[in-house]
């Protein structure tokens, strides 16, 4: 995108620099009569099906997401929709990193998923398409107790520390993804596809922070039931846009189990129908657990733990020492004592230091270029710890501007030179900067020499915390790590043009009340033309009894359907639920 489109929407206007950089144009222009006759059945098919076994909020909640039967959603007028209860849209290209999609949920953004499933994979699809991020997410965000575990689940998981081994199985379930939604996908290619995720799947490792919150999140967010177990109803944005798996979850031989903290311990398979599924009685349920997990998380724990996980993701991270400064950068190296307390960290190329998750003047990247280290600790023979130290404490031991003085901490680190600089924030000493510097480690060796220029060492008795991306994210430019694979868009045939036009007529005709003349006509070209059609079919039967016009021709179809739901498995369930709805139609949602 050239230009940032808003939507005129204050909560996507909020989007920072690094996840606006995922936002794909919807071009609703590019959407076909087929695709709007796709979304026109999973959504007859839901309203019908789901007015039942859904959440209850979710019927009215599609009415204030701004969703119709009819036609496939407009970026702007769900914008204006979820502008009413708090929300916005944006939509991007297929699969983003989880890190990104939490994060926008994070700011109250709905990430939507630009393209449609294909006719063939009506029923469910293994990609994210604008059925099951519209359809599915947005109109449960207008419960209320909802869209706060939705918001607070985001803030949690921005925070989460993956590892690098995370982005390559994201990045092959991202490609067969695209790979099984393809018309003409190669076998070889799929198969080589499939090998590729099992290989990842089976050499993870040990779960990273965010491998387990994506299974909260699939377990919830995704997948999630709620009420009982001997009568649950749906909350799950893949259940509710699955008109396949929204019925097949229901049914005994898919488990379902108390929604606890014990769901991290089961993976999913985003290709295949869950074995089981969690049901939670209470969003506050949600919440807890989710607190529970959190309680885990380097974020919150700190320390020399925190710290190696940032090394093993091999992005940017950052660390908070106790005073509140923030280190941001790669993590290449750390340092402990015989407790385990973190004594020396280290990072590779360009970092930047922050307070209050805003960078401080004079040490952006570009400063800190070569990378940063520093001691953690207290002093050694010092109980204060050294960020309390007022401008007068640190002249009783020797630290005071324009003045050569020296530290040495409990863990045998020294640092000495010239006290260039001291920098307090909030009452917090958070920088000593000595020019003409030595740092020796405990055992003797040089962590930083003379010549290398000013040492910035930053103070804090401890790691508090530790979380992924930078802490001033706007500031350090962050690029996010992003997809290298692009989701396919089809050119159309000669052939699938005319299929297409077919259904532009019978959509005239429903819209229109008085075009339906070339109905019998288009019947004709689909059972000379295209024999294997079942959908157009479907649509022109329904508009002939609902008008009770060409009766004959209605009878024609009828017989012509149910032979083919007879004699075809793979459009029995598809042809039967159609019919049903003829019998019994569904009226339209209003938008308001």
């Amino acid at each position: 995108m050239n230009e940032f489109n808003d939507f005129n929407n204050p909560h996507v206007a909020l989007l920072p620099k690094h996840l606006r950089q995922f936002i794909v144009e919807q071009h609703y222009e590019k959407y076909t009569p087929v695709d709007h006759a796709v979304w026109r059945y999973v959504m007859r098919q839901n309203y019908s099906y789901l007015k039942d076994v859904a959440y209850y909020p979710y019927i009215p909640g599609l009415r204030k997401a701004g969703l119709t039967i009819e036609k496939i959603p407009d970026l702007q007028e769900m914008n204006d929709a979820l502008a009413k209860i708090g929300w916005g849209a944006v939509t991007v290209d297929g699969f983003i990193p989880p890190a990104a999609f939490m994060e926008y949920q994070a700011y109250h953004v709905l990430v939507i998923a630009a393209d449609i499933r294909q006719l063939h994979h009506i029923e469910y699809t293994p990609a994210p398409d604008i059925i099951h991020e519209s359809a599915g997410h947005a109109p449960i965000i207008a419960d209320s107790d909802y869209n706060q575990y939705l918001s607070y689940f985001g803030s949690i998981g921005a925070k989460a520390m993956f590892s690098f081994k995370d982005f390559e199985l994201y990045e092959a379930i991202r490609e067969l993804s695209i790979l099984k939604e393809l018309p003409d996908a190669d076998a070889d290619e799929l198969t080589q596809a499939e090998k590729k995720v099992a290989f990842c799947q089976q050499n993870l490792g040990e779960p990273s922070e965010m491998a387990l919150l994506s299974r909260l999140h699939w377990w919830t967010v995704e997948y999630g039931l709620i009420g009982t177990l001997e009568n649950p109803k749906i909350y799950g944005a893949g259940l509710l846009s699955s008109i396949g798996e929204s019925a097949n979850c229901m049914k005994p031989e898919v488990k379902k189990l108390w929604y606890t903290i014990d769901a991290v311990n089961y993976p999913f398979d985003i290709t295949k129908p869950q074995p089981q599924l969690f049901v939670t009685p209470t969003f506050q349920n949600l919440i807890n657990v989710l607190e529970e997990f959190a309680n885990t998380m380097a974020f919150r724990k700190g320390g020399a733990e925190g710290v190696l996980k940032a090394i093993e993701c091999k992005n940017v991270c950052t660390v908070v020492y106790n005073s509140g400064l923030q280190v941001s950068g790669i993590f290449t190296d750390v340092k402990v004592d015989d407790k385990n307390n973190v004594i020396f960290i280290k990072t590779g190329g360009p970092t930047a230091l922050a307070e209050e998750n805003k960078q401080l003047s004079g040490h952006d990247k570009s400063y800190h270029k070569n990378g940063f280290t520093s001691p953690a600790g207290k002093l050694k023979g010092n109980n204060l710890p050294l960020e309390n130290f007022s401008e007068e404490d640190l002249q009783n031991i020797g630290i005071e501007k324009d003045k050569p003085g020296s530290l040495k901490f409990e863990s045998g680190i020294t640092v000495g030179g010239v006290v260039a600089q001291l920098t307090f924030k909030n009452e917090k000493l958070l920088i000593i900067t000595f020019a003409n510097c030595t740092v020796k480690g405990v055992d003797g060796e040089n962590y930083f020499e003379p010549a290398w220029g000013n040492y910035d060492m930053a103070v804090g008795e401890r790691i508090r915390s530790v979380f992924c991306g930078a802490a001033d994210k706007n500031a350090f430019e962050e690029v996010a790590l992003i997809p290298k694979t692009k989701t396919h868009h089809h050119n159309y045939t000669v052939r699938e043009k005319e299929y297409q036009q077919l259904f532009q007529a019978v959509r005239n005709c429903r819209e229109q009340h008085n075009d339906c003349l070339q109905l019998p006509e288009v019947w004709n070209r689909l059972k000379y033309v295209f024999p294997d059609d079942w959908l157009c079919s479907l649509e022109i039967l329904e508009i002939m009894t609902q008008e009770n016009i060409y009766t004959e021709i209605a009878k024609e179809i009828k017989e012509y359907l149910e032979r083919k739901a007879s004699t075809s498995a793979e459009y029995e369930k598809l042809i039967t639920d159609g019919l049903y709805l003829i019998d019994h139609p569904v009226v339209e949602l209003a938008t308001t």
